[in-house]
């Protein structure tokens, strides 16, 4: 197959390592636990050696914190080595670069939750075993990368950026909806017919099948995996989804500075990518290690979301002893400003969390806060009085009468460079 030749051509080019990374994660991905967190444990000493010797920010840091690599005995010492914040690795980004002089570097960016852009050079060596723990995950449910795809990432393009993306699609197999325009949709659901795997971001992949089902578009059910990545995949898009494709969105989480983190399988559960990162819990917030990058070392990162890690005796019916992440609740750090008080963002997990449980109301939300004490609540379905009142209920459990607000029904829901977010706030900017 060309699409396959292709992909093994470009994967010698720019990945060579990623054969033998794909090689090691398939023996891996059998063992015991015990087995992952000797592997684990081999892998942090051997990246603080090297940060240390190598990233003049790490051995400042060490030494300033009294942390001596020789303090590491057992996977469970990883929580001695001091945390590094997110706005410490974007204040020392070029301290923390390695001075080692690696065969081959890639430029890595991303603009973050917070706007404030990060840039850093990763080695080929990560990039290969990053991109293998990806493909290892598509492995789980039949999908090669050079299998046919769809690809929903954004589609707001200057005539000379869609002719270069249109050509980078070509060579990997790939599609993607440049307009939501009938004719155009249409043409986009034609080639989906031909598709293994369809992935993007998950408010995308949802409005793509609410359009299909509404529309009344009928598709052979070929496709293998829809995965939905960098945002929420709420529960009431489950429906949409099934009902067009006959699958549910599977999840993928990681972020460019730490690489993937974990990957969910076809039993349902996000299993960690043990091998490349080790993720701690703690007070609800994510810290992740990355093992194998050493150009850009990222070590005891709190990354900014808050988790829920499973028992670490929680077993897969998968047979995959890999930890289980059983759920990403949402981004730390966002305020919410009442009339007087300063309040969590993640309320608004809970009031929604609750009334699906308590009423089974499965509701596609956004809040939205201009001024202090004001909130917007956005509600993408038509629901009933009775509905809003359950509603209203849970947000006045969580902030009584310090906040004035809305509820809007049956609304688009905002995104920002194509982008969804459960709440938007200028408050803190």
């Amino acid at each position: 197959m060309i699409y396959k030749l292709i992909f093994k051509l470009g994967q010698h080019l720019r990945n060579p390592s990623m054969e033998e990374c794909s090689l090691f994660l398939k023996k891996s991905e059998s063992w015991s636990l015990e087995a992952l967190e000797d592997y684990q444990l081999k892998k942090l000493k051997e990246i603080l050696r090297f940060a240390y010797a190598y990233s003049p920010f790490y051995r400042n840091y060490f030494e300033v914190q009294n942390f001596s690599i020789s303090q590491i005995k057992k996977i469970d010492d990883i929580r001695k080595v001091p945390i590094v914040t997110k706005r410490l690795l974007l204040d020392n980004t070029l301290e923390i670069q390695a001075t080692y002089k690696f065969k081959k570097l890639f430029k890595a960016s991303t603009s973050g939750s917070t706007g404030e852009g990060l840039e850093f050079s990763r080695n080929e060596e990560a990039d290969s075993f990053n991109r293998a723990a990806i493909f290892r995950g598509y492995s789980w449910y039949r999908v090669y990368p050079w299998d046919r795809n769809a690809y929903l990432w954004g589609f707001n393009f200057s005539l000379l950026e869609k002719g270069k993306t249109k050509c980078l699609d070509f060579l990997q197999n790939r599609f993607r909806i440049f307009s939501y325009e009938e004719k155009s949709f249409a043409h986009f659901v034609q080639k989906l017919r031909s598709a293994k795997y369809f992935h993007g971001y998950s408010s995308m992949l949802f409005q793509t099948a609410k359009l299909i089902n509404e529309r009344g578009l009928v598709l052979p059910k070929s496709l293998k995996m829809i995965k939905g990545t960098s945002e929420k995949i709420f529960d009431s898009y489950q429906e949409e989804v099934k009902k067009a494709f006959g699958l549910k969105i599977i999840s993928e989480y990681g972020a460019t500075e730490s690489g993937i983190i974990a990957f969910e399988c076809p039993e349902g559960n996000m299993h960690l990518n043990m091998e490349g990162v080790i993720v701690e819990e703690v007070d609800n917030e994510i810290i992740v290690t990355n093992l194998q990058m050493k150009s850009f070392p990222v070590i005891r990162y709190a990354l900014g979301d808050y988790i829920q890690l499973a028992p670490r005796d929680e077993v897969c019916s998968c047979g995959r002893k890999h930890r289980i992440l059983k759920e990403v609740i949402g981004r730390i750090g966002q305020n919410v400003y009442g009339i007087e008080g300063v309040y969590p963002s993640l309320y608004f997990y809970y009031i929604f969390k609750n009334i699906a449980k308590n009423s089974d109301l499965l509701l596609n939300y956004q809040v939205v806060q201009v001024r202090k004490g004001e909130l917007e609540f956005r509600i993408e379905q038509s629901i009933n009085e009775e509905e809003i009142r359950i509603l209203r209920k849970e947000i006045e459990k969580y902030f009584e009468k310090n906040i004035r607000y809305k509820v809007l029904v049956g609304v688009n829901l905002i995104a920002t460079k194509h982008k969804f977010k459960s709440f938007l706030s200028n408050m803190d900017s």
